[in-house]
């Protein structure tokens, strides 16, 4: 059995179906899952719900196996780039397939051989209709289809016509393959869909070998049954389509029926969750490739700084259902607080500097203070981080005319510095030009350090800091929602593109960080105190760092959660 991560802890439907089967002894006892993206764009976290749930079931059960199948039927829009970062996204989530790696196109002769089958039976007919009479042919939800002159074709001439069709006699759209099922079904997908189409265009993997490609509809039900699949999971969009997937492999005769079972994908509220959609956006250049981290792909995610225990727990946490839900973005940045709340380490970081000046500290002086890297992880231990007169706070940790509740420095107040000392603001500097207060001047405590005898003295506020002589500068990226309207609310008539969010990324280039972060290697997940959880961007060079923001300390979901909870 399989030691790679089985969630979740709780059953669910099709988990009670699969235990159900196999008490039956259905499919000889066998549980073969698989997961079969189309190699046409970078995966994202509907996938990882979809990743999780076929590879946690067969890693649960008894010898359970789960296939990571290529179906790449369409050499218009498939790429080798697109198959190896499938690959790095599903092994990053934690999950290994092992040997059990196969492609679409590696079934291109099979497949034809199974429509020739077909066309044999009676079963299936090339169809001359252009795109356009076609679909006039297939009638509407209310009306049925007609049958098409081309339906009467005799098997003999449908084979002829078959051959030749494959020896790139024809340009493409003169004619098709279709199955002969029923034009009057009231579900459209039997009115005899189209099983092979004409594409002159060169495959990334047979290169100009073929040029007619086979139907998703067609050569999805067929892989599945010569891999020997089990249960054949997918969304809910493909449930009017079962009844043609068990067609195929009824009229085809395969050795194993595979069971097609469905469950609703994943929606997160204010995210786009379209590969089409997000080729869209990378394309159009609205985002910095499929890896921006405002986008919800897997690369996107990573390079956020969201961790794939989060991603995995986040999964289980929202289960398996049979209706299509939305699920609230800030469940997500949840379950990536909780994990990163475990592993990250506490850094001292300021995003908007305001000098302050400590005027009774001495000069010349350098103090090395006791920081702790992680009070939930005690082994993390402790750094050093200097301290001196002049350091740099957050602009917003002072008020020249505090409202009511703030509690943080103005003049005349006292404050806490992490790990240092209390320290009370006696005077301000302005631009003279804006009127913008550009320096603070205080005085500190020197009885009050941080370990000290008097350092349970009380203040009602603890700030951070950075000390100015010794302060790395760095970029930090903040991520806002790509989106300013839900998809779901977005008419179908408008250019969604309009709905983008203008403020979804903010550049702050001015930023300080603790010296300790000098070499930090992208990739590192960290928490600046009091401000949120952030991760070192590729883009950081020597001399360079660049931050990405992950998520806010704030819990929104945390609050929500609570609030439901009966009193």
């Amino acid at each position: 059995m399989s030691t790679e991560p089985a969630f979740p802890s709780h059953s669910d439907f099709i988990r009670e179906i699969v235990a159900a089967d196999r008490a039956a002894g259905k499919h000889a006892g066998r549980v073969v899952t698989r997961f079969p993206p189309e190699p046409n764009g970078y995966l994202h976290i509907g996938h990882a719900k979809s990743i999780c749930l076929n590879f946690g079931i067969a890693n649960e059960q008894p010898g359970g196996i789960c296939h990571l199948r290529m179906d790449d039927t369409n050499p218009t829009t498939e790429d080798p780039e697109y198959v190896e970062a499938i690959q790095d996204d599903v092994r990053w989530l934690g999950f290994e397939w092992h040997d059990k790696i196969f492609f679409a196109s590696d079934y291109f002769e099979r497949l034809y051989e199974y429509a020739v089958t077909l066309i044999r039976k009676g079963l299936a007919y090339v169809d001359s209709l252009s795109a356009d009479e076609m679909r006039r042919y297939r009638g509407t939800l209310t009306e049925p289809g007609q049958a098409s002159p081309s339906r009467a074709r005799s098997v003999e001439e449908n084979l002829d016509l078959f051959r030749r069709m494959r020896a790139c006699e024809f340009p493409d759209g003169t004619h098709v393959l279709r199955a002969k099922i029923d034009m009057a079904s009231p579900n459209i997908n039997l009115r005899d869909p189209v099983l092979y189409r004409i594409r002159h265009v060169a495959h990334y993997r047979t290169g100009t070998t073929w040029c007619i490609y086979p139907a998703y509809d067609f050569a999805h039900p067929l892989s599945d049954a010569m891999e020997g699949i089990t249960h054949s999971i997918c969304t809910l969009e493909f449930e009017d389509h079962r009844p043609l997937y068990d067609w195929v492999v009824e009229k085809c005769e395969t050795p194993q029926r595979p069971q097609q079972i469905e469950f609703a994908r994943l929606n997160i509220s204010f995210t786009v969750m379209s590969k089409r959609k997000l080729l869209d956006l990378v394309e159009r250049k609205q985002v910095d490739g499929w890896d921006d981290p405002r986008l919800p792909t897997l690369k996107g995610l990573r390079r956020r700084g969201f961790t794939s225990e989060a991603l995995r727990a986040f999964c289980d946490a929202i289960g398996v259902a049979k209706r299509e839900a939305v699920v609230e973005m800030q469940l997500l940045e949840h379950f990536v607080r909780e994990d990163l709340n475990k592993r990250a380490s506490r850094v001292m970081a300021v995003l908007r500097p305001l000098r302050l000046v400590i005027e009774n500290y001495p000069e010349d002086e350098v103090e090395q203070l006791d920081a702790v890297n992680n009070p939930e992880d005690p082994s993390a231990g402790t750094r050093q981080v200097p301290f001196s007169r002049t350091i740099y706070i957050e602009q917003d940790d002072f008020k020249e005319d505090p409202p009511k509740q703030f509690f943080r420095l103005a003049m005349g107040r006292e404050v806490r510095l992490r790990y240092a000392y209390i320290i009370k603001c006696v005077g301000l500097e302005k631009d003279p030009i804006t009127g913008q207060v550009t320096e603070l001047r205080c005085t500190y405590d020197p009885e009050t350090k941080s370990g000290g005898p008097q350092a349970q003295r009380k203040v009602k506020a603890t700030i951070h800091w950075v000390s100015a002589a010794h302060a790395v500068d760095a970029e930090i990226r903040l991520y806002e929602s790509l989106l300013l309207t839900d998809p779901g609310k977005i008419p179908p008539d408008q250019d969604w593109i309009e709905h983008l969010n203008p403020h979804s990324l903010e550049r702050l280039s001015a930023c300080k960080v603790e010296p300790s972060l000098v070499s930090v290697s992208p990739g590192t997940r960290l928490q600046f105190e009091r401000v949120g959880y952030f991760c070192a961007d590729p883009d950081s060079s020597p001399g360079r760092l660049v931050f990405n923001r992950t998520v806010t300390l704030k819990d929104a979901w945390a609050k929500i959660e609570k609030a439901q909870v009966p009193r």
